[in-house]
């Protein structure tokens, strides 16, 4: 037989026995739904930037966007309006940056205790805590902050001066609510890692600490920046808990210990109230929810950009 039909009939049997002749129609099916998946994201983002951008351009029509970005007083529901929205992006920021200080370090704490010095057991033990740590409503911490975390722990323990409601309480609560998202997804990356980089590590007779340090960290730092990025989200874009223990005062200054109202709070506060339809005050709902928006896309693209410049493809 020429050695050529014998390899064709080679492939014509080995295709037969794969079935790879006849159409693969779920699969075709699988692709069209995983693509309806995607559009529906897209389509819902849209959805969202069509219905916040039609009132804050109406917004801007009546106040200058530098007047906007730079004023430092805002009182849009008063009789004399200001409209300068840096105090609520100053509190946005304080409490993140508060929330970040108690979320990072634990949560990273965390990661690499689970990924590379707890065993199976207690690595499925501790899991589960963290999962339920995500869970919990946002509400249940915002009252935990405000009447148990302030009087208690800020007050009567450590002894430290705050009112009923400020930047401080709000934001390690918020840290600990942000704590389990930083935590899981570093140590999803951490995990990732190539065994053959510890064991060529543990070769060199680098110790258990030196090769958690210095090669599983940098090797899963795209994850880890993942992680905290999607923290930095949570933490930004929170209400209830900022609402309730934070306070609703626009506040441009640097101290936790006083009471600061974030964009989120300002939004669901506003919102609840009698602010009639089409109204200046009304308005504001969407100019903020929209600069927010903006501050959550930019830092979700800087992540990226960081994210796609140091990740490492291991084979």
């Amino acid at each position: 037989m020429d050695p050529t039909q014998a390899s064709s009939q080679q492939a014509a049997s080995r295709t037969a026995i794969l079935g790879a002749a006849r159409p693969r129609y779920g699969e075709k099916l699988i692709r069209v739904i995983l693509f309806a998946f995607a559009l529906v994201s897209v389509l819902t983002t849209t959805g969202i930037i069509v219905s916040l951008l039609g009132n804050t351009i109406d917004f801007f029509d009546v106040v200058s966007i530098w007047d906007y970005i730079t004023g430092g007083e805002w009182s849009p529901l008063f009789s004399d309006p200001k409209f300068g929205v840096w105090p609520l992006v100053n509190g946005t920021l304080l409490v993140t940056a508060v929330a970040l200080v108690v979320a990072i370090p634990l949560g990273l704490g965390t990661a690499i205790y689970l990924s590379e010095y707890a065993s199976r057991r207690v690595r499925k033990a501790i899991k589960p805590f963290l999962e339920l740590l995500a869970g919990i409503p946002t509400i249940v911490f915002g009252y935990f902050a405000l009447t148990y975390f302030t009087p208690v722990v800020l007050k009567q323990f450590l002894g430290i001066e705050v009112g009923s409601f400020n930047a401080l309480s709000a934001g390690i609560i918020m840290g600990f609510m942000v704590l389990p998202t930083i935590a899981s997804v570093s140590e999803d990356g951490m995990s990732a890692v190539p065994a053959s980089l510890r064991e060529g590590a543990y070769g060199l007779g680098a110790s258990k600490l030196q090769v958690s340090l210095r090669i599983v960290f940098p090797a899963a730092l795209s994850g880890i920046v993942a992680a905290i990025v999607l923290g930095v989200s949570r933490a930004i874009g929170e209400t209830m808990i900022v609402l309730i223990a934070g306070g609703q005062i626009p506040n441009t200054g640097i101290d936790p210990r006083e009471a600061f109202e974030t964009m989120t709070a300002f939004i669901a506060a506003t919102g609840k109230g009698d602010v009639p339809t089409g109204s200046i005050g009304y308005q504001t709902i969407f100019a903020v929810g929209f600069t927010l928006f903006v501050i959550t896309l930019l830092l979700n693209a800087v992540s990226i950009r960081f994210v796609r410049k140091y990740r490492q493809v291991y084979e």
